[in-house]
């Protein structure tokens, strides 16, 4: 039996507009607890923030903390869909070498699906096709 994006996603998503600051994103990220933000322009994801990023896109090249969050977000913003498998997000994400993925329903941000979740959904799951899914997933650098 497939599993599904829906069977494991957070719907408790935090984002932040793309012309507020870096500062402002570290901010709510030590605020809320989460790794990454998903960055919207009028409510529409268009992009991904990172703890990574902030290595490689902003601590690393010396950005200050007032440039806004849309000159250092990941793009493009690589999705899912609730009704994708558990398969096509393992290799999407194998592919991509991404541990994050906004999950998206008709032009709406609904959840959010990370490395971790697939690897903990896995664990529950002991079913054949699981199984294999996580041990093609595994195989991905961290």
């Amino acid at each position: 039996m497939d599993t599904f994006v829906k069977d494991m996603m957070k719907k408790q998503i935090v984002s932040i507009d793309a012309s507020l600051t870096v500062r402002e994103a570290a901010k709510m990220m030590e605020d809320t607890g989460v790794s990454c933000l998903v960055i919207t322009k009028k409510n529409v994801p268009v992009g991904i923030l990172t703890e990574r990023d902030f290595v490689t896109r902003i601590t690393s090249l010396d950005k200050s903390s007032s440039t806004p969050v849309q000159n250092v977000m990941s793009l493009p913003l690589i999705t899912v869909s609730p009704n994708d498998t558990a398969r096509k997000l393992a290799e999407l994400m194998k592919e991509k070498k991404i541990h994050k993925m906004p999950v998206i329903e008709e032009n709406r941000l609904v959840g959010i699906v990370t490395a971790t979740d697939l690897i903990r959904k896995c664990i529950i799951d002991s079913d054949l096709d699981m199984r294999q899914i996580c041990n093609s997933f595994a195989q991905m650098a961290f």
